[in-house]
């Protein structure tokens, strides 16, 4: 089969507001990550994706549209992005970007006609208005929840409700309208025509609710997610990216029960690709990531998929402190990480992970995501604190001033993770991540597709990638022997232990195959 430049691609996800500030206000911008391509370049990957930087009120921090067709002040001006866009082609990197198709701002155009507009017009119709239950529709249509929490209903002044799966300033749109289609079928374009190599596609399960929608009931699956007509969608933005020359692509972010339902993405007919959460969520554990890695393998088979694995982004807690924190936690995510290189398929590396930077404990009055404000959880700001690096002390580097304080505050304690500090480090993991993405590169990415998994002891977790090249990580506690597979190629640990035949607990490792 041809390979297509995405197939084994390593993305590295740039969430802007946190990479690099170039005008001083303590906020990420795209003139920030322009400046920062050629380290991109040099660390080893192979293409960028950019969280949104639309024109936004930012109650989800760019995830709430309010113009798909241009550039927040805050971030830049399009003139900006194209000169992201160029800088990253001329370095050898393919560029995609964030669309978010299930909600607009409650300040979209669109959305501020729907609240001028009566009950039953076609303004309405653009998204999901339903009259309230109870005396006088005094209550929310159903039972669903918002993911920030609270009810999944906002009511308007004439007394009907809006639905948002979201916070209350990101209104569902209705893509039983077709009129929905037909707008996002013209920005998709606006984009490609600009020279985008692809998108991530924002909760890419969560467009179709279930006719009538119905009150959710425990035990039931939820009618908001993961809809079979939601696959009509992207069969027709499947035909708009390939009606484009460049290999265009688009990856879904669909949160789903199994790797079968995340397969369904990925026809032929479909989109490239989907992400495979089920890798991210997996403890730490060798039989665990074993059966990730058979489910997911197996699931996307039949339509002749390349797989996808992603350990970190900027939703969930970094990997460094979900596998425990300190040097046991960056030991385990550095195998890890060596570990999702070997695999097939593509991996999605977050901005910061390359740094070890552990998930930060944000103090409660600093804290802005939505999660936290209207539901009193942690929210996701921890994996959110801007980039250090460089300097002894906060904003590290991150923008021209150093006084001026970064929308999230950095720990004082991360003056030793900074680019900076780790760069000429040989045991830093900035320069573990350079020589695993070298080693992918060089060894790895041309290697056939299949797998092979060998019989181990417990804890660890081998396979051969046909032909040439052995992984394998050790999750136990206790030493494994390793000098049966070959001669080491890169290690996340201790190579000289690696080299004389044993692997340590909490450490991954490649071999040539005998």
């Amino acid at each position: 089969m041809n390979r297509r430049w995405w197939q084994d691609a390593v993305f590295y996800q740039v969430y802007v507001r946190s990479f690099a500030d170039a005008d001083g206000d303590g906020i990420g911008d795209l003139a920030g990550v322009t400046s920062r391509v050629p380290y991109l370049a040099g660390l080893g990957v192979d293409a960028l994706w950019l969280t949104p930087f639309y024109p936004s009120p930012q109650a989800d921090h760019g995830y709430d549209v309010a113009d798909y067709r241009d550039v927040d002040p805050v971030f830049g001006d399009l003139g900006d992005f194209d000169a992201l866009l160029s800088a990253a082609h001329a370095s050898g990197l393919a560029m995609i970007v964030d669309i978010v198709p299930n909600h607009t701002s409650s300040e979209h155009p669109w959305f501020q006609d729907a609240l001028r507009s009566a009950a039953g017009s076609p303004e309405r119709a653009r998204y999901v208005f339903r009259p309230g239950r109870g005396r006088d529709g005094a209550e929310p249509p159903n039972s669903w929840r918002s993911v920030f929490g609270g009810s999944a209903w906002r009511q308007v002044p004439d007394g009907e409700w809006y639905l948002h799966l979201f916070d209350v300033g990101q209104p569902d749109l209705n893509w039983e309208n077709p009129e929905v289609g037909d707008e996002f079928e013209d920005i998709l374009r606006f984009w490609l025509d600009r020279g985008v190599d692809g998108f991530r596609i924002d909760v890419a399960h969560a467009l179709v609710k279930q006719q009538g929608l119905p009150d959710y009931r425990r035990g039931e699956p939820v009618p908001h997610w993961d809809q079979p007509e939601v696959h009509d969608v992207y069969r027709r933005w499947r035909k708009v990216l390939d009606s484009y020359a460049g290999d265009r692509m688009a990856i879904a972010e669909a949160w789903v029960d199994a790797p079968e339902a995340m397969a369904l993405y990925v026809r032929p007919d479909e989109l490239q690709q989907a992400f495979n959460f089920h890798w991210l969520e997996a403890p730490w554990s060798a039989a665990a990531f074993r059966r990730v890695i058979v489910e997911t393998l197996a699931a996307v088979d039949p339509v002749d998929s390349p797989p996808t694995w992603v350990l970190s982004n900027h939703d969930v807690d970094r990997h460094v402190s979900r596998y425990g924190g300190g040097a046991r936690g960056l030991s385990r995510a550095r195998a890890a990480t060596l570990t999702m290189l070997a695999l097939p398929g593509s991996a999605y590396v977050y901005a910061g992970e390359e740094l070890g930077l552990p998930q930060v404990d944000v103090p409660e009055k600093a804290r802005q995501d939505p999660g936290w404000l209207r539901g009193g959880r942690a929210g996701r700001d921890g994996c959110r604190v801007p980039i250090p690096w460089s300097g002894i002390a906060p904003p590290y580097g991150f923008g021209p001033d150093a006084g001026a304080p970064t929308w999230l505050p950095q720990p004082p304690e991360w003056a030793g993770l900074s680019v900076a500090a780790q760069d000429r480090d040989p045991e830093s993991t900035l320069t573990f991540y350079r020589k695993a993405l070298r080693a992918r590169r060089d060894v790895v990415s041309s290697l056939g597709q299949r797998i092979e998994l060998l019989d181990t002891a417990p804890g660890v977790l081998a396979f051969r990638r046909e032909p040439g090249v052995v992984c394998v990580i050790n999750c136990g506690s206790r030493r494994a022997r390793v000098g049966q597979y070959g001669e080491p190629v890169i290690a996340s640990g201790s190579a000289d232990q690696v080299a004389s035949g044993w692997l340590p607990g909490d450490t991954a490792a490649w071999f040539r195959d005998a």
